[in-house]
């Protein structure tokens, strides 16, 4: 026998091997080819092509075409079924037997009326074991039905991943046959010991609606280990744009599902990819049972690589969560060597630990692990020269981590992606949708419950909700609140939106009546206020015929108040009315005795005063409500992406003197409005509205916008210095630098906000509100509002068309939250209600719940989880000002019991508070968010 020679040259002895196991090359000759021996064709094929998303029984009712190998099917999005007649030769008993199947699409094996497998080419899953052994007594015929969707494994797009999808793509079965195959050759190739983990319920809820059967075989895994729910959360939500109560519903209606289904709840948040880190994620994570937080996405920072991978993560409120970023920068390796050095060497903190996560799989949406990355990994298990891999769970990783816990940095504040800042502003439809919804269904929780405190016969609609609910929370995945979805996906998001608008409608209606409990008689109207304090507004009352009428009404805090007669409208009006003066040169005032605002003959704000003070906010020798347009043309992700130098583009959007009108003459209100030719394709209309009483200025504003890679904003500049402006987030908010000092800084040059931002002073400040935007910038002293981009890619209609939003213009004595901007924001986005009474409106105001501080918000009321046929009742506040602060909370409610819960509703074992004259004493820590349990007294019989 020829002895090995002394010497060999490392590249042609790799390169030997690669080829020995190749499954391109020398396959008549090597390993690889071995894998099958005798095969024979399918005995029968046919399909089924449709657009639908039909049912395995719906589907195998159709009629089934005979078709063959290399045929064409599709288009783009469409499913083709496939009926495959297999005759197994008898040649073949002691045999094992797959049946191999390549197509451009996914496909997935039926047998039975059950879903078996995937078969995916892109990711090397193309056969399916039809028996390990033939028996002599096993059929020999038997049908199988492969579901193949008109997609690949990475969606559709035409020429590369991200473009907009091809909709005319055609896709073709390249193989269907049956073939023997040689497991011995297998075992040298392949070594499996593997752990599945789901981080999104809703699958796992789609799977136990369309596939039972699997999903009893997942719980059957579960039990034994070798399948693990991690994530804790509905679906992999975008980590900025949803609101704090829609962040805690992420978690509780995820920890819910796991725990009912396999359980036990999750012990770590598992978000590998999403936009940016609210934070107060940390505290939702604690008081949701999670401690534990991975993620990858902040390898992506265009400008400062971020200083650790293993840290403790620290949020608004001083909540801390063991954070871990597998260093190897990707959540979709392939298990290589190259990538395991990687990891090792990149790791920031191993000097602290030696431990950390490694990513492999087709992941971004793909398919998982292949087997081919599982051998790899396997054959690094103890390797010398090489690091440790073993196959584990996330339990085990993160206790190893925590055992050098007391070694380990500690970040503070947000987690700031420094990309994709454009989905701030990316669909602004479905932003609008988003933002409406969230306040929809907060509206139809709290009079819900007001509703079964009050009535005894009303049922609270828990199941209607938790749909409702579920249906919003799909929405916030990472990919479609934020615009980055194809247009397929933006329609059903639309569709989604509307469905919970109609619904949570309906379901408002039925809660008002129940809440009046009015005996049949002529229709009444109530005026009802969703936020915890009272508010005088004014509001435009129905009136018959179609008619509006403008009054100034009062409602208490969570509460109604009847409406004003018609008759008691006519001769009133409020004592400082607004004042509309139009000048000789198109300029116009809007006074009313709180702030004065003068628009040039253009539209654009040429002052803002606050009247008592005389202090002017517009920034000397400049204007407010300027538009801009900014070319925008990103690097790679168009929907994604917003590059800084795009700021190197900006044209102002002039207007034509003439074009300012006045629309509302004054009293309760004033208003003014122009057109603006934004382009030659693009045009905007706005209305800019003061109230009697109102304390800022609005700008109501329709777009038509069509456009390609442009991006329009409106600027404030702004008669304040300050080297930092706060920006609201979930339950608080933060402060941002105004100014590019370090990196840090300049990469902050688009970022993102709830309903308000603040630039302020000492004394003096100004505030920029909203009702449906997130983008935002402040840059020296100029708040800049993001209105509307015009990506191509993936969805080459996103935006196009028409637009209508509000924004508002506040300035302030004072801190801001002493001059009650907060409570301004909440009352732009949470108009009072008007809703129609079935007999007559109650004679008197009635108000729910009260605070006695204006630091703490009541932001949510609604029934408990663990009761829903029972009377409790669960509030949420959170401490908005950042400061330490004790408050009596006041309830009108006929309440047993008061307890402190979770966010999970899990009382606190300490036990009941001490309710004295229907009022609780409640004490906050800065920006610390609190759930209440009530228990209500039995309903009277």
């Amino acid at each position: 026998m020829a002895a090995a020679p002394a010497l060999k040259h490392w590249r042609t002895t790799l390169e030997r091997v690669e080829k020995f196991v190749s499954p391109l090359y020398f396959t008549d000759c090597n390993l690889r080819g071995r894998l099958f021996g005798d095969s024979c064709p399918v005995a029968e094929l046919s399909s089924f092509l449709t657009p639908e998303r039909l049912a395995y029984q719906e589907a195998v009712q159709q009629d089934f075409r005979p078709a063959q190998v290399g045929d064409s099917f599709g288009p783009t999005w469409w499913t083709c079924w496939f009926r495959v007649e297999l005759t197994i030769p008898e040649a073949w008993v002691g045999q094992e037997v797959h049946l191999r199947w390549e197509s451009d699409g996914e496909g997935l094996v039926w047998r039975d009326g059950e879903p078996v497998q995937g078969l995916t080419k892109e990711g090397e899953k193309t056969s399916y074991v039809l028996t390990d052994k033939l028996g002599e007594e096993d059929p020999r015929s038997l049908t199988l039905y492969v579901e193949v969707a008109c997609n690949g494994l990475l969606g559709a797009g035409k020429g590369h991943m991200i473009a907009a999808p091809d909709p005319e793509k055609m896709f073709q079965v390249s193989r269907a046959e049956l073939a023997v195959f040689h497991r011995d050759v297998h075992k040298l190739l392949v070594d499996l010991e593997l752990l599945l983990g789901m981080a999104k319920a809703q699958q796992l809820a789609w799977v136990k609606s369309h596939y039972p059967g699997l999903h009893a075989r997942l719980q059957e895994f579960a039990c034994r280990g070798q399948f693990v729910p991690v994530g804790g959360t509905w679906v992999e939500m975008d980590g900025n744009l949803p609101s704090g109560e829609a962040m805690v519903r992420q978690f509780l209606q995820g920890q819910s599902f796991f725990l009912q289904e396999f359980g036990k709840m999750c012990s770590e948040f598992w978000l590998p990819d999403t936009f940016g880190y609210s934070a107060q994620l940390p505290q939702i994570m604690r008081s949701c049972g999670i401690r534990r937080f991975l993620t990858q996405k902040l390898s992506w920072n265009l400008v400062n690589s971020f200083p650790h991978h293993t840290f403790f993560w620290e949020g608004l409120d001083g909540s801390r969560v063991l954070a871990h970023f597998p260093p190897g920068d990707s959540y979709g390796m392939q298990g290589s060597v190259e990538e395991v050095l990687k990891t090792v060497a990149k790791n920031r903190d191993k000097g602290r630990t030696n431990h950390s996560a490694f990513l492999f799989g087709f992941g971004d949406g793909g398919g998982g692990p292949t087997q081919t990355m599982v051998d790899r990994l396997k054959r690094l298990c103890n390797t010398d020269g090489l690091p440790r891999v073993q196959l584990s769970s996330p339990e085990r990783l993160f206790s190893a981590l925590e055992g050098h816990s007391g070694q380990l940095c500690t970040w503070v504040g947000e987690l700031f992606l420094e990309l994709h800042n454009g989905t701030y502003t990316t669909h602004a439809q479905i932003k609008k949708g988003n933002r409406e919804c969230e306040r929809i269904l907060h509206d139809v929780e709290l009079l819900s419950s007001l509703a079964l405190a009050r009535s005894a016969q009303f049922l609270y609609p828990a199941a209607q909700l938790q749909d409702l609910w579920r249906l919003l929370l799909l929405n916030q995945f990472h990919d479609v609140v934020t615009g980055s979805c194809i247009q397929l996906v933006a329609e059903e998001a639309t569709c989604h939106y509307e469905d919970i608008r109609s619904r949570g409608n309906t379901l408002l209606s039925a809660a008002a009546a129940a809440l009046c409990a009015g005996e049949p008689g002529p229709e009444g109207l109530l005026i009802v206020n969703t936020l915890p304090w009272k508010r005088t507004e004014v509001l435009a009352l129905p009136r018959p015929g179609g008619a509006h009428c403008l009054a100034l009404v009062t409602v208490p805090g969570m509460g109604y108040a009847p409406a004003p007669t018609p008759t008691s409208l006519q001769p009133l009006l409020p004592q400082q009315p607004v004042f509309v003066v139009q000048e000789t040169d198109g300029s116009v005032t809007l006074d009313n005795g709180i702030i004065r605002v003068r628009l040039d003959p253009t539209g654009r704000l040429t002052s803002l005063v606050l009247v008592a003070s005389g202090r002017e906010a517009i920034a000397e020798g400049a204007v407010g409500n300027q538009f801009v347009l900014f070319d925008d043309v990103p690097l790679y992700w168009d929907a994604w992406d917003v590059m800084d130098y795009h700021l190197e583009t900006r044209k102002p959007v002039l207007g034509q003197a003439g074009t300012l009108a006045v629309g509302t003459e004054g009293g309760m209100r004033g208003s003014a409005w122009f057109l603006l030719q934004i382009s030659p394709n693009s045009r905007l209309s706005q209305e800019v509205v003061l109230d009697v009483g109102c304390p800022y200025v609005r700008f109501h504003t329709e777009v038509h916008w069509h456009e390609a890679h442009k991006f329009l904003k409106v600027e404030f500049p702004a008669r304040v210095r300050s080297p930092q402006a706060t920006f609201e987030v979930q339950f608080g908010h933060l402060q941002r630098p105004t100014h590019y000092n370090t990196s840090w800084d300049w990469a902050r040059f688009e970022v993102w906000a709830h309903r308000w931002m603040d630039l302020s002073e000492h004394g003096f400040g100004l505030a920029l509100l909203n009702d449906c935007k997130y983008g935002a910038s402040v840059r020296g002293s100029v708040l800049s509002l993001s209105i509307l981009r015009a990506p191509k890619s993936p969805d080459s209609t996103v935006d196009m068309g028409r637009h209508e939003f509000t924004y508002a213009l506040m300035p302030h004595e004072g801190s801001f939250q002493d001059a009650g901007v907060i409570p301004a924001a909440y009352s732009l986005n949470f108009p009072l209600l008007a809703l129609p009474a079935p007999g007559p409106a109650p004679a008197a105001a009635w108000s729910a719940f009260s605070v006695s501080s204006p630091a703490v918000v009541l932001e949510t009321v609604k029934q408990a989880e663990t009761s829903l046929q029972g009377r409790k009742l669960v509030l949420r506040l959170y401490e908005a000002h950042g400061s330490h602060v004790d408050c009596w909370l006041h309830t009108s409610l006929p309440v047993q019991e008061a307890v402190l819960c979770d966010l999970l509703e899990r009382r606190d074992p300490a036990g009941p508070l001490p309710l004295r004259d229907s009022r609780l004493k409640l004490t906050f820590s800065p920006f610390q968010v609190q759930s209440l349990l009530l228990v209500l007294q039995p309903a009277p019989s």
